[in-house]
């Protein structure tokens, strides 16, 4: 049988009366489908109602999506957001106790852009609410453009951490990425290790500490970037849902995650 994949979603206003929905972008699926090979499972973003253990105990791995919502600044003591920026405290308040549980439990992670927020948040760092405003930080954030290449194009460079994760997996200690976010991690969470930073020194890729589980060993990385946007062209965005998915298959089977050669030192 396939994993089973949770994949968070946002409160989104849809149709000519501007009722909400639990959506998720179809990025995300396709991802799950063609390269982890597993069962997309949306979780809705319905806050406090939301079930945690039951979904732990049947979700063999969980990825959290990128979104226009900003993560809650009350979650981690910041200063109120701009007038006009998107929120889903909705959405916040299932994904950072997910998060939490999940690290708990060794429950495979896969956190992408938004995504990347919420864990740094969960396990206690802190955002910038707009690095954009930031002294000698560069514009992260998404090109006002109608074409989805340019959108969604390389932007600019990461030095990787050497030895780390990201180094791993890619093979080489500079990558390129695309970049579509205002926040970025501030204080870096406990119990997180970085793996990669942009040239305006943003964290840009995490992994979470072995240590920082309170039973086995899990396996949970972040990246501040798309990769389900570009898979079918890029190596290595594919290698992130390849190596994801192996991941899940041996955490679905009951295997350790501590003596793959894909875990995250």
């Amino acid at each position: 049988m396939k994993p089973l994949v949770g994949i968070s979603c946002c409160t989104k206003q849809f149709g000519v009366f501007g009722m909400p929905n639990h959506a998720a972008s179809d990025t995300y699926i396709r991802a799950t489908d063609h390269v982890v090979g597993g069962v997309p499972v949306l979780m809705p973003a319905n806050g406090p109602m939301a079930d945690i253990e039951t979904l732990l105990d049947r979700l063999d791995g969980i990825i959290l999506t990128g979104s226009r919502s900003n993560v809650h600044p009350t979650f981690y003591d910041g200063p109120p957001h701009a007038e006009g920026t998107w929120e889903d405290t909705a959405r916040d308040e299932i994904t950072l106790p997910l998060i939490r549980a999940a690290v708990a439990r060794g429950v495979p992670v896969l956190a992408i852009c938004r995504g990347f927020q919420e864990l740094n948040v969960a396990l206690g760092g802190s955002l910038h609410q707009r690095l954009q405003d930031l002294p000698d930080r560069m514009d992260h954030s998404t090109p006002m453009q109608a074409s989805a290449k340019v959108r969604q194009g390389k932007a600019h460079s990461i030095r990787v951490t050497q030895g780390g994760w990201l180094h791993k997996l890619a093979g080489t200690t500079e990558i390129s990425v695309n970049s579509l976010h205002n926040q970025g991690i501030d204080r870096l969470a406990p119990g997180l290790i970085i793996e990669g930073v942009a040239p305006d020194g943003t964290i840009e890729a995490v992994s979470v500490a072995k240590t920082c589980s309170g039973s086995a060993p899990g396996f949970t990385v972040g990246v501040q970037w798309h990769p389900e946007y570009d898979w079918p062209t890029d190596s290595l965005s594919r290698r992130i849902f390849a190596q994801f998915g192996e991941v899940v298959r041996a955490y679905a089977q009951g295997l350790s995650l501590e003596g793959l050669s894909v875990a995250a030192d």
